[in-house]
């Protein structure tokens, strides 16, 4: 089966390329782009489309690669002898699975997401390369082997918010989420509001597109920013001719909020508007 994108996705032919090649090379599929671009939920989409269960990995900042293949709970196995517990007997009943173990024994091929590996610290790619490559992982405490009968199609995200490590990259298909171009990005508002009067999208794409372009903006609004504002533009019944609007007292655009997401940025548009305003008094 190949990926060919879904309805409430839309994928860019390279990207489905991507994909296709990580499943047939059976190599996790390293996905990056700026945050919003739908990194997260491709793998949503990929499990929809092949049929396949999604095992999700979250990644945080104190998250340890050992979580992702077992936990052994000593504490509460000691807790439980002093009580006189019959679970002590069996000290599989404090092992607790991780997802990597999860997607190893899934009896269907599963998709496993590794959602923000940049997260984690440096050393947490690189304590993952032996199970990712072999697909097994060794139990200490049980003297077992977990290996997987079916390769999971590991898909891994990462914001750049650090860099990976050469022998990670190595072992991955990588490919990066450019920002949607226009029309790219009129075909993904027409999947979440079908039908929506163009003059409006028009208008709001834009003023969100000149946004981005403004020099010095720290924090560029994403796809996922447009949308919602879009959404809130329709709520509010919003007219293309507010979005038009080209008086310097409202350079910033309506309900800004869903946009503009920090004070510096903020105030970049304040002092954008109050030179135009000035320029015009001049004039």
């Amino acid at each position: 089966m190949k990926f060919t994108g879904t309805k409430n996705y839309v994928a860019t032919d390279d990207l489905k390329v991507a994909v296709n090649a990580a499943v047939t090379l059976q190599r996790p599929l390293l996905i990056k782009g700026e945050p919003g671009t739908g990194k997260t939920v491709l793998a949503h989409e990929v499990s929809k489309a092949l049929g396949a269960p999604l095992i999700e990995w979250h990644i945080k900042s104190t998250t340890k690669a050992q979580q992702g293949l077992y936990e052994y709970d000593a504490v509460s196995r000691l807790r439980d002898s002093q009580l006189g517990d019959e679970r002590v007997k069996d000290i599989r009943n404090y092992i607790k699975k991780g997802k990597l173990w999860e997607a190893f024994t899934a009896p269907v091929r599963p998709v496993l997401l590794i959602d923000e590996i940049d997260k984690a610290d440096i050393e947490f790619p690189n304590d993952l390369l032996q199970e990712l490559d072999r697909m097994e992982f060794f139990v200490y405490e049980t003297g077992e082997t977990i290996k997987a009968d079916q390769r999971p199609i590991v898909m891994i995200t990462s914001n750049n918010e650090k860099e990976l490590p050469d022998a990670f990259l190595r072992r991955c298909f990588f490919h990066y989420i450019k920002f949607p171009d226009a029309d790219t990005m009129r075909d993904i508002v027409e999947v979440h509001f079908p039908g929506l009067k163009g003059r409006l999208v028009a208008e709001a794409m834009k003023v969100f597109y000149d946004i981005r372009e403004v020099p010095g903006l720290k924090k560029k609004p994403s796809t996922s920013e447009l949308l919602d504002w879009i959404k809130l533009l329709l709520n509010e019944d919003i007219t293309p001719e507010t979005l038009r609007e080209k008086d310097p007292r409202k350079l910033i655009p309506p309900l800004h909020g869903a946009l503009l997401k920090n004070e510096q940025d903020v105030h970049l548009f304040e002092r954008l508007a109050f030179m135009a305003r000035r320029k015009t008094q001049g004039e």
